[in-house]
């Protein structure tokens, strides 16, 4: 008998994680070949490479489903003269069913291990756009999400600091 006791007096084991995805899918995409469309003179090229990265994540109708939107903005300059040479502009998508997951743990869960599982796809989009392009395919650097968002949590925390505060 107490041995029953005992085992019914341990915490209840948190319930799996579950996540399946659904569909990926390219919402929005744009490309722009600056040098084919300008006729830059083809001087010396150093390309500069910057690229942005925002995530977007919302609840979907549909019990426990999730769509996950990332938004990579891709420039590339000529360091010589400051000049375009592409500019790739992506929305990609995923849609997840996600069960499992506390709620307070929900919004990290969507902005950080969605976008990772997703990156190898959007990965290989960029890649053969800029070589389709008529550039060297770009296989951009692995995407720390974890930190993207502990960036977008300082940023907004700094925002809402000055309204907060007492005059």
């Amino acid at each position: 008998m107490a041995e029953e006791n005992g085992a019914d007096a341990q915490p209840q084991a948190q319930p799996q994680v579950k996540m399946q995805v659904l569909a990926q899918f390219i919402r929005d995409m744009s490309f722009e070949n600056a040098v084919a469309q300008k006729g830059l003179n083809g001087g010396e090229v150093q390309p500069d490479i910057q690229v942005a990265v925002s995530l977007d994540a919302r609840k979907r109708p549909q019990d426990h489903q999730f769509e996950v939107i990332q938004k990579f903005r891709v420039t590339s300059k000529n360091r010589a003269n400051n000049e375009t040479l592409f500019l790739l502009e992506i929305d990609y998508g995923g849609v997840f069913h996600i069960e499992g997951v506390p709620d307070e743990q929900m919004h990290p869960f969507l902005l950080i291990e969605c976008p990772r599982l997703l990156f190898p796809f959007i990965r290989r989009i960029i890649s053969d756009v800029t070589r389709d392009g008529g550039f060297p395919a770009l296989n951009i650097d692995t995407v720390d999400y974890l930190a993207l968002y502990r960036q977008e949590l300082a940023r907004r925390a700094q925002t809402q600091a000055p309204q907060t505060q007492p005059n």
